[in-house]
């Protein structure tokens, strides 16, 4: 198979910020692979997680490695190509970008949408949530009206953990929650907080009917998650403290869902794993993104069925997303009905 890659920029409607600061732009990575008059699409977004980081010219630089070991192969050899890519020690976005293309370029090969491949129910698939970043109240309300004014809001996920303390992230959630009464709410503090605040925190939201709290301790520090579970009224999802399915068994005692990323995973293949090793485990399980465009984002959408919750929202805030994919509607990401993942770009888009 030939592969092809090229470098896009996407600029956020809304700039993010969470406890380890703030994106309002980045470059990501379109991989094409062709073969047999063809083409699959996949991407890779950058993201960083403590000491972990995958910038785009590490993407970049890593595929430039890999393609030269892949050429051989057709894209039906996926678990030869993973690997291949795991030999050579490949970053998770590296090895996402290709699985998708190879997904996607096998939809297309057979004339059928992955999630009807994998017999999946679209009509399963929950709403998706829509992120309000770390800010003062009075930001944080303004955010939430411009999502209200903006698209349809079933959910919002606000993010907590801010460097100014608890005190600051209760007044913003609760000036949020205000200003959206009809909205359902998730929290994510992306291991902004210390044990003794994440359980004072985990309290103080069961009050206020909150459904689940996401990565409340630092990665790193996961044999604290023990002693938060036994306090907290909340269930205790992790994302950044689970990259893949092996990380799953370290955590099923302590963590009550985790939180599943492609570019965490290495693709799809990957995330199929983490959700059938999640619930042999009793886990729940949602999707959620960096800042992936519809290309990614739809991709993950094809696995949405099988999710408790799903936070495939980054798309939606960005002004300039040369693809489109999946659609929202009536607050669900929905894959549609054209072969493979179903995306197409801009430029070609009806």
């Amino acid at each position: 198979m030939e592969i092809n890659v090229s470098l896009f920029t996407v600029n956020k409607r809304f700039p993010l910020t969470i406890s380890r600061g703030t994106t309002a732009q980045t470059t990501n990575v379109w991989v094409k692979i062709s073969q047999d008059g063809i083409e699959g699409w996949g991407e890779a977004s950058p993201f960083g997680v403590g000491n972990h980081r995958q910038s785009t010219d590490t993407i970049k630089d890593a595929l430039e490695q890999v393609i030269p070991l892949l050429q051989g192969f057709s894209p039906l050899q996926r678990q030869e190509v993973e690997q291949v890519l795991t030999e050579n020690q490949a970053p998770s976005s590296v090895k996402a970008a290709l699985d998708i293309a190879m997904h996607d370029w096998l939809g297309k090969r057979v004339g059928l949408p992955l999630w009807q491949i994998w017999g999946l129910d679209r009509h399963a698939i929950v709403p998706t949530s829509l992120t309000i970043g770390i800010n003062s109240p009075e930001g944080a309300i303004a955010r939430a009206k411009d999502w209200l004014n903006f698209t349809d809001v079933r959910v919002f996920k606000v993010k907590l953990g801010s460097p100014d303390g608890i005190e600051a992230d209760r007044k913003m959630f609760l000036a949020v929650q205000e200003a959206a009464p009809k909205v359902e709410f998730f929290v994510d503090a992306n291991g902004g907080w210390s044990l003794e605040d994440a359980i004072a925190m985990c309290h103080w939201l069961a009050d206020l009917g909150i459904k689940y709290v996401e990565q409340p301790l630092p990665r790193g520090q996961e044999t604290s998650l023990a002693k938060l579970k036994q306090n907290s009224p909340l269930p205790i999802f992790v994302d950044e403290s689970c990259f893949t399915s092996s990380d799953i068994p370290h955590l099923a005692n302590y963590v009550d869902g985790i939180n599943i990323k492609l570019m965490k995973s290495g693709g799809l293949t990957e995330a199929m794993r983490m959700v059938h090793v999640a619930r042999a485990y009793g886990l729940q399980v949602m999707f959620g993104c960096y800042s992936d465009s519809s290309l990614a984002n739809t991709a993950a959408a094809q696995l949405a069925p099988l999710a408790d919750y799903l936070d495939l929202d980054s798309h939606l805030n960005l002004i300039d997303d040369p693809f489109t994919g999946a659609l929202l509607t009536q607050g669900r990401v929905l894959p549609n009905d054209l072969p493979g993942l179903g995306v197409q770009h801009s430029a070609f888009a009806t």
